[in-house]
């Protein structure tokens, strides 16, 4: 083998490994996501209205695959959420799993309907994995019967004034149930603010200010988020519209409690499998056939799936 032929295939190899070097620099560039979903229950102890039926089987994730998931996603994002469906205060062993959070070094942003949060108190204040507690206010409407309406808003209240008072937690209310056909639920809403404000002695702001989905701050560490009420996609629904972008598998991705990975927290079903994280490495999800298709499909403002045609949330970016 003469001098040419060598210096030709090293320069070859060389070339090889400087294009994969920076292939997956890349890669892990666009991997790294704002926010992981892990559902640790798909249980509620509400059944609200604006919330699908789900056919899966109601499930707890135990702590043992919690923690192996962690480890999986850590190199991923620094942000957890731990909910997709179902209301995650219930899980039994809620303080472990944010223990584990803490150690693996996660911060935990939770979603809630604010029914527990009385009896959670304890193990939220006590946390140094949370960052920030959205409560879902809109919940409030799906409550039984006046006393117990007026008990949940002010357990509420109580709970944010002891937040404000004793941790660094945000706290964001939220009232997802705005119209865009103008018909909101005003009442509900102007009922649930007077009351939490009344009990908080804070002045909210007036709800004229707010019919666009817009965060407002209340005080340090406290949001009133108002929001467009939004329909779960569903697989076999009429509508269709190949057109559209969305931030899953850009900025987000969930994880369901029995370890399917979903490109977002809309697929409450796991319509859109991209593997289960117990038998197929995270990592190697991150570079499926699948999940590439549905990337470059957003990318050029077209839905490959499904059930990302039929979802209406794509037409808000």
């Amino acid at each position: 083998m003469t001098n040419f032929d060598c210096s030709y295939k090293f320069n070859v190899f060389l070339r090889f490994i400087i294009e994969k070097y920076i292939f997956f620099s890349f890669l892990f560039k666009m991997k790294k996501f704002k926010k992981i979903y892990v559902e640790i229950t798909n249980i509620c102890n509400l059944n609200c209205s604006f919330c699908s039926d789900s056919g899966r089987r109601p499930a707890f994730i135990d702590a043992e695959a919690f923690s192996t998931i962690l480890d999986q996603i850590k190199p991923y994002t620094q942000y957890i959420y731990l909910h997709v469906k179902g209301e995650p205060l219930l899980h039994p062993d809620f303080g472990k799993l944010l223990d584990i959070s803490y150690n693996k070094g996660f911060k935990v942003n939770i979603t809630t309907n604010g029914t527990l949060l009385k009896k959670l108190t304890p193990s939220l204040f006590n946390s140094k994995a949370v960052r920030q507690i959205n409560i879902s206010l809109h919940s409030f409407s799906e409550q039984s019967n006046n006393k117990t309406k007026s008990d949940y808003l002010k357990n509420i209240a109580l709970f944010v004034k002891e937040a404000l008072a004793k941790s660094n937690i945000y706290i964001s209310l939220r009232l997802w149930n705005l119209q865009a056909d103008g018909n909101n639920q005003e009442n509900d809403n102007e009922f649930i603010i007077n009351t939490i404000q009344d009990e908080l002695d804070i002045q909210f702001p007036s709800l004229e200010i707010a019919r666009n989905g817009e965060s407002i701050k209340i005080a340090d560490n406290l949001f009133l988020h108002f929001e467009y009420e939004f329909t779960w996609p569903n697989i076999k629904a009429s509508i269709s519209n190949v057109k559209g972008f969305c931030l899953g598998l850009r900025n987000q991705i969930a994880i369901l409690t029995d370890g399917t990975v979903v490109p977002c927290c809309l697929d409450s079903e796991g319509v859109i499998d991209l593997g289960n994280i117990h038998k197929v490495p995270f990592s190697k999800i991150l570079i499926s056939k699948r999940y590439t298709a549905i990337y470059n499909g957003f990318s050029a403002n077209v839905a490959v799936e499904d059930l990302c045609q039929k979802c209406c949330f794509k037409e808000r970016f």
